[in-house]
């Protein structure tokens, strides 16, 4: 196993990841998150010069719209070459499908970007669920049910909690992604976030990737910080 944590890059504005990478080793290739946050301040632009550099890119939009809204927004983002998108499950299998169907349509080499649905979010509790949303099940029932849509409507896997990944695993398939956020090493601040695990707890329980924030966002030593839950992650420490 030699996977990397996916950075999430959690700014502004472009001038303060240019700071963020100078930390790195210029021939270091991330994969990184680019959310709504950074996105909408840039624009595509930022996509276009994070690839220039080598970095792999998860375009973190968590789209949510009709069907064929959806699908017309995946052509763009198939265009801009991205490696990973998501949509919310929420949105149902039409939506889904029709994403799909976006992203295999907008990509000219024939090999469309890894789609992947958000079920619940990690700064989301169970009591929050039933009070805000509505919903009478369990919070684990909820993923599970939306996983299982995103697999019936062809996508490659969900965003869950690593408390999840197992379950929705033995629910869906054994390659079936699940990415996980809210990871923080032993002893970090959590945050917003409600279902956190470490780097470490997220590859006992199958998590597929690792998103990770402020943990080396915000350190004061970004890269020695990266390295040391990339080798958690991948067991070597």
């Amino acid at each position: 196993m030699n996977h990397r944590p996916i950075v999430a890059l959690d700014f502004p504005n472009r001038q303060e990841i240019e700071t963020f990478l100078s930390y790195f080793p210029k021939e270091e290739s991330l994969y990184v998150k680019v959310g709504m946050e950074l996105f909408y301040q840039e624009g595509p632009e930022i996509v276009h010069w994070l690839k220039s550099l080598g970095h792999d890119i998860f375009l973190d939009l968590k789209l949510h719209d009709i069907p064929n809204t959806v699908e017309s927004a995946m052509r763009g983002i198939a265009r801009l070459g991205v490696d990973m998108t998501n949509v919310h499950a929420a949105g149902g299998k039409r939506m889904m499908a029709a994403a799909l169907n976006g992203l295999k349509e907008g990509s000219s080499d024939g090999k469309p970007p890894v789609l992947i649905a958000v079920t619940q979010l990690t700064s989301t509790s169970e009591e929050e669920m039933h009070t805000d949303q509505g919903l009478s099940c369990s919070l684990k029932e909820s993923v599970l049910h939306y996983a299982k849509s995103a697999e019936i409507s062809g996508l490659d896997g969900v965003v869950c909690s690593a408390l999840e990944a197992a379950d929705i695993k033995e629910a869906t398939r054994s390659d079936f992604v699940c990415l996980t956020p809210g990871i923080r090493p032993q002893g970090a601040s959590v945050g917003d976030q409600k279902r956190v695990v470490t780097p470490a707890k997220a590859r006992e329980l199958s998590s597929s990737y690792i998103v990770v924030g402020r943990p080396i966002t915000r350190s004061e030593h970004p890269y020695e910080s990266y390295l040391s839950i990339k080798k958690e992650w991948n067991g070597e420490i």
